[in-house]
């Protein structure tokens, strides 16, 4: 029963949060981090998701250049670039399932996360040397919180009516 109120917990506290110190990951942390995206579950078991680690500081300034929100990335000590095909309907989703496993899990060992878009996925597949028909979906950031972060009350929620309807909306 501990397990499931431990995880339940990490899922309600985890906050997104995009300053980090300079802090490095542990690699037994990040093999788990990754380990918890690679676990992920994926439509027919298809398995389309594949992770480029990132930590050359050159490389993170050359991958935040493909974003429009991605300035901060280059802070972050840890990057995933999670990395799908072009070709299935459900892999944008799979990428999902799997990046938030791996933020969870990076909570769970007291590391924060943030994830962000590639606007520009040329640019993405050219920084990361990606073979043709694969793309990114998602970039996560990792790293150790630099602030503290705000305290963001379930009160600052939607309401639970506005979130969850039964049978009908």
């Amino acid at each position: 029963m501990s397990e499931t109120r431990d995880a339940y917990r990490t899922i309600v506290t985890k906050r997104d949060t995009r300053s980090y110190t300079d802090q490095q990951i542990p690699a037994e942390a990040e093999r788990r981090i990754l380990q918890a995206g690679r676990m992920a579950g994926s439509s027919k078991n298809v398995q389309p998701c594949r992770f480029v680690v990132i930590d050359d500081r050159a490389v993170k300034d050359e991958l935040a250049k493909c974003g429009d929100f991605s300035g901060w990335i280059p802070t972050a000590p840890l990057l995933i670039a999670v990395v799908g095909t072009d070709v299935g309907t459900r892999n944008d989703f799979d990428a999902g399932r799997a990046a938030q496993n791996m933020m969870v899990a990076a909570w769970g060992e007291g590391i924060s996360s943030c994830p962000v878009t590639m606007h520009r996925q040329e640019c993405a597949a050219e920084v990361l040397g990606l073979p043709a028909g694969y793309r990114v979906p998602i970039v996560l950031g990792f790293g150790y919180i630099a602030k503290a972060q705000k305290k963001v009350p379930e009160a600052a929620r939607r309401s639970w009516d506005e979130y969850v309807h039964r049978n009908r909306w």
